[in-house]
């Protein structure tokens, strides 16, 4: 009885020790470590996108522009719909393209902005931007001014943008009924 109890515990000993090993094992082979396939299937997170150097055109009143350099550090496309500050009233996504008459405007880019996987979107003055179209108090240089963008799933990140004195930028606006005189102010 001594020697099947002694067995008996010995091999119930080694079982356990196969099965710590087996799930060892088996963890390793399920590592954290991404594969063609994981990013393949990514989903995008918006949490995985940074605005660096992030700035906006000081203003007293009216519409001004934000700009920087948006980096998605993810493995999938990140599709930028939509930007709210809380002073201002209302933003939008902006472009400058070709007006009715071949001179170039800002406008609305309804679409949006996709920041591709792994890579980048500038935002700049003649460029794509964000716009501030109904300031709800004075932008001071070197005042800090919080952003929030919102991605095509609803998912939202917070960013940060300082304002700064700046004369250039002022193309003009189509579209128009935002009380402004239809001229940029960023």
């Amino acid at each position: 009885m001594t020697v099947f109890h002694t067995r008996t515990r010995l091999s119930h000993r080694l079982a356990g020790t196969a099965l710590v090993l087996g799930v060892a094992v088996g963890a390793a082979g399920c590592g954290d470590s991404p594969t063609a396939a994981d990013a393949a299937t990514e989903k995008p997170s918006v949490s995985s996108l940074v605005l660096i150097d992030g700035w906006v055109k000081a203003a007293d009143h009216g519409m001004t522009g934000a700009f920087g350099k948006l980096v998605n550090s993810s493995g999938a496309d990140i599709h930028i719909v939509s930007a709210t500050s809380p002073i201002t009233k209302s933003m939008e996504l902006h472009e400058m393209a070709h007006g009715d008459g071949g001179e170039m405007v800002m406008r609305e880019k309804t679409d949006g902005f996709v920041v591709a996987a792994g890579g980048e979107y500038r935002l700049e003055p003649g460029g794509d931007h964000l716009m501030f179209m109904e300031l709800t108090s004075p932008i001071q240089p070197g005042q800090d001014v919080p952003v929030a963008l919102t991605a095509e799933d609803g998912s939202r990140v917070e960013v940060s943008v300082v304002a700064r004195s700046y004369t250039g930028a002022n193309e003009n606006y189509q579209g128009g009924e935002h009380g402004d005189d239809g001229h940029g102010g960023h």
